[in-house]
């Protein structure tokens, strides 16, 4: 996100999504936020009255749909899109990242979920509609490749949980082989539920 392209609160909800990918919520400090986004420590009131919780809030809206819109760009990768090559195309997205930098962040929105969804029940919501703003997609995509649209959805659920866990242990184990192993073991279930004609 450009400078230049965009205000201090977009680069505020942006920096909180990265640190708390990085480092959780509970280490992810305001002004910590400010100074990643090259924000005036002022800005945070003004922009975010609601304090702390509002602006995790919005770091995982964000990050919700950014995941959402990624199914699109991924779709387009693909010579013949299958569901499959769908869910090889998003767990992709993480092997590169690991294998070029390391294993330092997971998903700002699982993350977020992990440390407030027991105390902070907006935050817990929040985390809700991003999974929901992700999920939709997904099973939307599933649905233009033939998968029923009864099943399209409960297999989006499978594909972003399953997507979720391999992150999870490849930043335990620090190897990316969780992610290469859900990506081939899912690929054939998740073919195999394209609709054929008769």
């Amino acid at each position: 996100m450009a400078e230049s392209r965009h205000g201090p609160r977009e680069r505020m909800v942006f920096s909180a999504a990265q640190l708390i990918r990085r480092q959780g919520v509970g280490a992810t400090g305001m002004r910590e936020v400010a100074a990643h986004a090259g924000a005036p420590r002022g800005s945070l009131q003004h922009y975010f009255p609601g304090g702390k919780e509002q602006l995790v809030n919005e770091a995982v809206g964000w990050a919700g749909r950014y995941a959402g819109k990624r199914v699109a760009r991924f779709l387009a990768g693909l010579d013949r899109p299958t569901p499959s090559g769908l869910f090889a195309a998003m767990a992709a997205q993480w092997t590169r990242e690991y294998e070029a930098d390391g294993f330092e962040a997971g998903c700002p929105v699982a993350a977020a979920t992990v440390d407030c969804a027991a105390q902070d029940a907006s935050t817990r919501q929040a985390a809700a509609a991003a999974f929901a703003a992700w999920r939709g997609p997904v099973a939307e995509a599933l649905t233009g490749m033939g998968v029923p649209g009864d099943r399209a959805d409960t297999l989006a659920t499978l594909m972003i949980s399953a997507l979720e866990g391999a992150i999870l242990m490849a930043r335990a184990e620090q190897d990316v082989r969780p992610l290469r192993a859900v990506t081939g073991e899912l690929g054939p279930l998740l073919d195999a539920a394209v609709a054929h004609p008769a």
